[in-house]
């Protein structure tokens, strides 16, 4: 009888157990909803076979993977990364959900075992590595982990767009050419880019769909799965990356001025088959117009298969704050910045773990500096050339406006959150009004000096005489002894001279400013490149510092190029430009501009009134041109080969 009552008793009990249980299960799934403390809807979810086997042996393997982290520490320390590399992939795929993890194994492939090799190309391969596996695979198993997503964003803004690594300036290249090759070349203006990435966004989501909407993508598929398939073992008709990479070449060639030069287009139908292939395809005339709407699923795809990233994100940012181009590691150190923030800060929203979102904002804003510094790029994927990346003001409003809203936010974030951003405020505007008054906006910048006095100086919580000098001597202090400290301060004021010369020395006939502004960006090169800190020449043969800048030619080439095509700017202000430079700086430009503004101009009224070619007249002696730069080109080609071929012998 007794035990019969204490069977009786404990069945109670776990009724009283199982039904309280189930009356708080929707509350605590609500609250881990809330706080974004589920990583997946099943424990889980997409996990490869041998974490099932982890998950059975139960609590032995947080043993096992606490032994496997302590050997990854000690191989690190003794400098066997290797070593700790294959620890910690095994401790992913036993405990996928451990974070710092999956951040170790990414920084130790993409810093420590990068550095190991002997190529740029070698390092590269590595950095890319350590930048898939988080963001392909450690984000998908962790899309709630802050840590992961300021450590990915941390990658591009350090790694590939910072200046630390010798094979630096290799990396922008490379970045540079693929995804020139994955999205295009973005427009110029801030609407349009939006209008750019939002056509990718509204993308149909599968072929079936696509084709639903414009039923003659399946016969642009159909040839080309026809036109693919059967003439080369190692390649397979697939709508992937390598697919949409082989496209973005094809679509380049059409556009590149190398291509043109070096005679590329011919060569590539003779020796690529792929590439004959798309070129027979794509050029038809009954296809043409479906090529525009299948790129833009293709993008899509890809976008959110193979590198994780949301279209819809890229373009509510784009929206938001500024105009991205996505051949800039900066912005792609924005985006996961960005996506931490808005995926993960729930989580992290308490007093013992609030620095890593203070963290995470800073990572944005400093990511909007640097666009703000390097942002306006032009590329050519052909050429052997760094990436043009000239100042864009335009990032200058963003951050006053995206200062404001980090601010309040971190007012009362313990350890002067709120001062941080402060600091960062001051310095920023400061070089905002250097950058102004190089540029010849002299209002701009007095505005800002104004407002920084305003804030900070005479107006100041401690009243301060630091923003009361005259514009043009706050200029002069704010400059000095920087160009060592900062590169990206030397080229802007390179490029915002140059860029004010040929916009107001030209335009108002005042070619002295010009004149000024090009021995001052002379001067300033020459300074740069010649000081102990920039010329130093690494292991793979490039000024890691120096060639930041480049020659005086290709700052001016560069510069005025985008003078000539910035769309903000009227069509015959740019023209009456043009037509008033010298024929040598025509000369450089002519064959970089004049595509985009014959486009321009057959829309614009003025196309029915006068004549493109009177308006934009080729320069004398532009044949014998073409040939020095092709020759200049192919001697660099040459040299870039022999030196990865002496490397090669070397090992």
């Amino acid at each position: 009888m007794r035990d019969r009552l204490i069977q009786l008793l404990c069945l109670f009990i776990a009724v009283i157990a199982i039904t309280g249980g189930g009356m708080l299960l929707p509350n605590i799934l609500r609250v881990s909803d809330e706080k974004s403390l589920r990583y997946t809807d099943v424990s889980i979810d997409g996990a490869p076979p041998i974490v099932a086997l982890g998950t059975a042996i139960g609590a032995l393997r947080g043993l096992i993977v606490d032994y496997l982290w302590i050997k990854t520490n000690m191989n690190k320390q003794k400098g066997l990364h290797y070593e700790a590399m294959a620890d910690a992939s095994l401790i992913t795929k036993l405990q996928p959900r451990f974070g710092d993890v999956w951040a170790f194994q990414g920084h130790n492939m993409a810093y420590n075992i990068s550095v190991l090799t002997d190529t740029p190309r070698e390092r590269w391969d590595w950095v890319c590595a350590g930048i898939d596996l988080v963001r392909d695979e450690g984000l998908r198993y962790n899309p709630n982990d802050l840590i992961l997503h300021k450590e990915l964003a941390f990658y591009f803004a350090h790694k590939i767009d910072g200046v630390s690594d010798d094979a630096h300036l290799y990396y922008k290249r490379e970045f540079a050419r693929d995804w020139q090759f994955l999205l295009g070349i973005p427009p110029g203006s801030q609407a349009d880019r939006i209008a750019w990435i939002g056509a990718i966004k509204d993308a149909p989501e599968s072929l079936e769909e696509l084709i639903i909407q414009n039923p003659n993508v399946q016969k642009l598929v159909d040839q080309l799965k026809e036109s693919l398939e059967g003439f080369d073992a190692k390649f397979h008709f697939q709508l992937d990356g390598k697919f949409l990479r082989n496209l973005g070449r094809w679509k380049s060639v059409q556009m590149s001025r190398y291509a043109k030069l070096l005679g590329l287009e011919a060569t590539f139908r003779k020796n690529d088959l792929v590439y004959l292939a798309l070129d027979t395809v794509l050029k038809s005339d009954e296809l043409k117009e479906t090529l525009e709407p299948f790129l833009l699923f293709l993008r899509k795809k890809v976008l959110r298969e193979e590198f994780n990233m949301d279209a819809n994100l890229m373009w509510e940012i784009t929206r938001d704050f500024g105009p991205f181009d996505w051949r800039h590691p900066q912005s792609h150190a924005f985006y996961w910045a960005r996506k931490g923030a808005t995926t993960a800060e729930k989580r992290f929203a308490n007093v013992e773990e609030i620095y890593k979102i203070l963290n995470n904002d800073r990572t944005n804003i400093q990511a909007m500096q640097a666009l703000s510094r390097t942002g306006l790029m032009s590329f050519d994927p052909f050429s052997s050339d760094n990436p043009s990346r000239l100042s864009d003001p335009r990032w200058i409003k963003a951050i006053d406006k995206y200062f404001g809203v980090l601010y309040r936010k971190h007012y009362g974030t313990r350890g002067g959150g709120g001062d941080s951003f402060c600091d960062f405020y001051k310095n920023f505007m400061a070089q905002a009004v250097r950058e102004l008054y190089r540029f010849g906006d002299y209002e701009g910048a007095q505005s800002i000096l104004s407002n920084l006095d305003r804030l900070f100086g005479r107006g100041g919580l401690i009243p301060n005489n630091e923003y009361e000098a005259p514009l043009e001597i706050f200029v002069l202090n704010t400059t000095y002894g920087q160009y060592e400290d900062a590169p990206d301060v030397a080229r802007s004021d390179v490029y915002a001279a140059l860029q004010h010369g040929f916009r107001e020395g030209l335009l108002m006939d005042r070619r002295k400013i010009l004149e000024d502004a090009v021995k001052f960006a002379g001067d300033l090169t020459s300074y740069f490149q010649g000081s102990q800190y920039s010329d130093f020449v690494n292991k793979f043969g490039e000024r890691r510092m120096a060639d930041l800048i480049g020659d005086l030619r290709s700052s001016i080439r560069d510069v005025f190029a985008n003078v000539l095509v910035d769309a903000s700017q009227p069509l015959v202000d740019r023209l009456t430009i043009y037509n008033r430079a010298s024929e040598s700086e025509r000369r450089i430009v002519y064959d970089l501009v004049k595509e985009q503004l014959q486009a321009e101009f057959e829309l614009d009224p003025l196309s029915n009134v006068a004549n493109f070619a009177m308006l934009l007249p080729e320069p004398p002696d532009m044949g014998a041109y073409r040939e020095a730069v092709a020759a200049e080109a192919a001697k660099r080609e040459a040299e870039v080969e022999n030196s990865k071929r002496s490397t090669s012998e070397m090992k």
